[in-house]
């Protein structure tokens, strides 16, 4: 039997069974559902695009998997090549693992023994209130979410602030001895409620982390790739360690990458074994996951994909306009992403069901509806989806 994520298995209803996905539709036997959160805000291209179908195959005709303890192969130099070249500043360095959890776990490590390594006990995490960074032990640790993780919540190792300039200051002021890292989803906090906040404050951030020699991990799982309308916020901010995850493969096959600059890595590097990363998922560098996650960010970089999340952008703030309920608290869009908060929980109870029955796949939490679209949706498409809302709202 499956055991379902985030659902309490006794009182779930029965999940919706997909027999064929093609664009931006799900297929259910009876019913054609466009895919509103893009399978977990991952299947930026859609479903079934050829590109990506046949680099699978392709790579899948040759070898499907081999360790990179001891082995290397075409696929995997190349991802780390174009990641190099592509990504900002001197983030130059790609440690691969198999999921966005494991990447942010390695984040963490690493930002932990670079201190180590110079001789410097700094045991503590900076991170956000309603922080989200995956649900390994110590990504929730770094995470505010009780919703989530409430049976573990002794944080002793993690301070956790709102994204107040102020309060970054007064942060770092009193913990910056004890302090080897900052984490943050920059801009966009996914499952802590869709929450966004200003560029400021992670300007600020990086000013602050150089003055007191603190590492800044932006972990971009959710927000690379485009989400919040920058290719990467790191395009506009540099941090030390950059997490990619989801939109990675094009949401194919599960990957993630932990990015780290010039600085970091020659933290671990010289003759001393002692001083090396001791970390290695078996699946990390998967060739099937490399090859279609070349061709994705391909797709990425031809399709002028930046222009495509410009216009969703437009078309949801014209399909939002002036619009009201008393049931919303607050609308907030920013990029690929729209969130409709409302005030109270009974408010989205029904949704998902209704929305089914008009052809979207939606999956509200909480106080929060919202919508993160595959990039190739049309605008028929788009405004379906946001009109759905809208009419369950009014």
């Amino acid at each position: 039997m499956i055991w379902y994520p985030y659902q309490q298995m006794k009182t779930m209803k029965p999940p919706y069974e997909i027999i064929d996905a093609k664009g931006v539709y799900l297929y259910t036997k009876d019913r054609q559902l466009i895919d509103s959160v893009s399978s977990w805000w991952s299947v930026i291209h859609g479903y079934k695009h050829p590109v990506l179908t046949e680099a699978i195959k392709n790579q899948a005709d040759n070898f499907s998997h081999v360790m990179l303890g001891g082995l290397t192969h075409k696929p995997v130099q190349k991802l780390s090549a174009k990641l190099e070249q592509w990504l900002p500043g001197d983030l130059d360095y790609c440690f691969f693992s198999d999921s966005g959890s494991v990447a942010v776990e390695v984040a963490l490590k690493m930002a932990l023994q670079f201190y180590v390594n110079r001789g410097e006990r700094r045991e503590k995490v900076l991170a956000l209130n309603h922080a989200y960074h995956g649900d390994t032990f110590k990504a929730m640790e770094v995470g505010d979410d009780e919703d989530y993780h409430f049976a573990f919540q002794e944080k002793k190792g993690v301070y956790h602030i709102p994204t107040e300039i102020p309060a970054l200051e007064e942060a770092f002021l009193k913990y910056h001895k004890e302090l080897n890292c900052l984490i943050v989803e920059p801009l966009l906090q996914g499952a802590g409620g869709m929450l966004m906040y200003d560029m400021a404050f992670l300007k600020r951030a990086r000013e602050l982390c150089d003055a007191y020699d603190v590492l800044l991990i932006f972990d971009e799982v959710a927000t690379g790739f485009g989400r919040t309308g920058y290719r990467f916020v790191a395009d506009e901010v540099l941090p030390d360690i950059l997490v990619l995850g989801k939109a990675l493969t094009g949401g194919y096959i599960g990957h993630a990458v932990t990015v780290a600059n010039h600085k970091v890595y020659g933290g671990f590097y010289g003759d001393d074994p002692g001083m090396a990363f001791m970390h290695g998922p078996t699946f990390m560098g998967n060739a099937l996951a490399a090859a279609v996650a070349l061709k994705s960010i391909e797709l990425f970089e031809e399709g002028n994909y930046l222009k495509k999340i410009q216009r969703i952008t437009e078309i949801t703030k014209r399909e939002l306009k002036g619009f009201e309920s008393p049931k919303v608290k607050e609308i907030r869009i920013m990029g690929g992403c729209v969130c409709l908060e409302v005030k109270e929980e009974k408010t989205i109870e029904g949704y998902q069901r209704f929305a089914y029955e008009r052809g979207v796949f939606s999956r509200p939490f909480l106080k929060y509806m919202y919508a993160m679209v595959p990039y190739v949706i049309e605008e028929e498409q788009l405004v379906k989806v946001i009109s759905t809302m809208k009419e369950w709202l009014s």
